[in-house]
């Protein structure tokens, strides 16, 4: 029987970050709150020359050279971001075309020319909807190859609650029949509602609000930005309803009674590290036939002995690289898949056939639940990561930078020494090309 899923694994942490203790100073928050109480301790930030485009080349490119992929194999590349550089031109197509140009000694001119590539986007679990349309091609294509790539940029407004959650980087899997890393089966929990609980609206202004508005402006301008309007209460319980609406269908599905009891680690969307663990309460207690009904019960499960174990066996793991790098928005989710992988590897743990359960949630509102079985051959990919030896092999930066960074005021790399691919120029003066985007890579 043919098995379906992710065959191999990349990643690209950018090589900025801030300490949160920096920040939280600053901002005059007590560090423990950040750092015991969520789980905080770095902040990864996009170099000048960085974007979502150039996160998703650095993976891409990885996926390819670390596991000898022709790229002339691949049928599609479908992104998943929330940090979209137009709103008609694929971010993805930036991407493959800096991929492509860099592997064309190698492999001749154009040789994505027959893939097929696009942006999906709902907000954090985009990447994950281009991951289960993917497989379903690959259901219907065993022959076939594809690869997602998450990457995004979590931005906030300066001194908001949710500066000291920001993060950023990309994840690149590739997904085929007989897979290396994770078969995935093919039930899949789903929840939706509409709601705003965050979301990148455009904002508008009049014309005279603006300096310089050139002439044949329309009197109101619509701009949209990075940062995110959001109510941060509100998006935790819109992302426990969801879970357990989308936990309740995967089991009505699968008929299994409490299914988490079966899964090695449990794999969330981690706005911050600590997240997963805390949303997870509710469907513990349901499970467990535990008193949920107020505040005071809800505190009183999170502390007790048996959740504080469950949390150290099937969650704690995951969450270690959040830690050091902050939201990821669409790749944080496949980011704690790496981090408990790479730990387990480390500690020479054998997953062989272990079970793995995935809670997805995107704002707006979405949830997905389903399940993948560790592979036999997962060592083997694994052992090119080095994931956290990569965290440590990072330049930290000042405050002071860090608010520069923020608010585009630095015209050149704040790391020097950087090598990878960088946007080298945004047209300016061509009515027919304004806007384009350039990017070259420097070794």
């Amino acid at each position: 029987m043919t098995k379906f899923g992710v065959d191999a694994a990349s990643f690209y942490v950018p090589s900025l970050y801030l300490e949160i203790k920096d920040l939280a100073e600053k901002r005059g928050i007590e560090p423990a709150k950040l750092e015991k109480g969520l789980g905080l301790h770095k902040m990864a930030l996009p170099d000048v020359h960085e974007d979502a485009a150039t996160f998703a080349a650095e993976a891409l490119l990885r996926v390819i050279q670390d596991y000898n992929i022709n790229p002339k194999e691949i049928s599609r590349v479908y992104l998943g971001t929330e940090s979209a550089l137009d709103a008609a031109k694929p971010t993805a197509t930036y991407a493959v075309q800096m991929v492509e140009e860099f592997l064309s000694d190698e492999f001749g001119y154009r040789s994505f020319r027959n893939c097929d590539i696009v942006d999906m986007t709902f907000a954090c679990v985009g990447a994950v909807d281009a991951l289960h349309n993917s497989l379903d091609f690959i259901r219907v294509n065993p022959t076939k190859k594809a690869i997602v790539i998450a990457s995004d940029y979590a931005k906030y407004e300066l001194a908001s609650s949710g500066e000291y959650t920001q993060g950023g980087g990309a994840v690149a899997l590739l997904v085929s029949a007989n897979p290396r890393l994770v078969e995935i089966d093919n039930n899949w929990g789903v929840a939706t509602e509409s709601v705003f609980d965050f979301f990148k609206p455009r904002r508008h202004h009049s014309k005279s609000e603006l300096n310089l508005a050139p002439e044949n402006y329309p009197d109101k301008i619509e701009v949209f930005t990075d940062e995110p309007v959001f109510d941060g209460q509100y998006s935790n319980q819109c992302y426990q309803d969801r879970i357990r609406e989308a936990y309740q269908h995967y089991k009505e599905q699968t008929f299994t009674v409490r299914p988490y009891e079966d899964w090695r680690y449990l794999i969330f969307h981690l706005p911050y590290a600590f997240h997963g663990k805390r949303v997870f309460t509710e469907i513990y207690s349901l499970e467990n036939h535990l008193d949920f009904s107020d505040a005071e019960q809800q505190k009183a499960i999170a502390k007790s002995e048996d959740y504080i174990r469950f949390i150290n066996e099937k969650i704690e793991k995951s969450q270690r690289a959040s830690s050091e790098i902050g939201n990821m928005y669409t790749a944080s989710i496949f980011m704690a898949l790496l981090s408990a992988l790479q730990t387990s590897f480390t500690e020479n743990e054998d997953l062989r056939d272990k079970e793995i359960g995935f809670l997805a949630y995107g704002s707006g509102s979405k949830s997905k639940v389903f399940v993948g079985k560790v592979s036999s051959e997962w060592q083997s990919i694994v052992e090119k990561w080095n994931l956290f030896e990569n965290l440590k092999n990072r330049l930290a930066i000042d405050f002071e930078t860090y608010e520069k960074l923020h608010r585009k005021q630095l015209d050149s790399s704040v790391n020097p020494d950087y090598k990878g691919f960088g946007l080298i120029e945004i047209e300016k003066e061509s009515q027919v090309l304004k806007g384009a985007r350039y990017y070259s890579y420097k070794k």
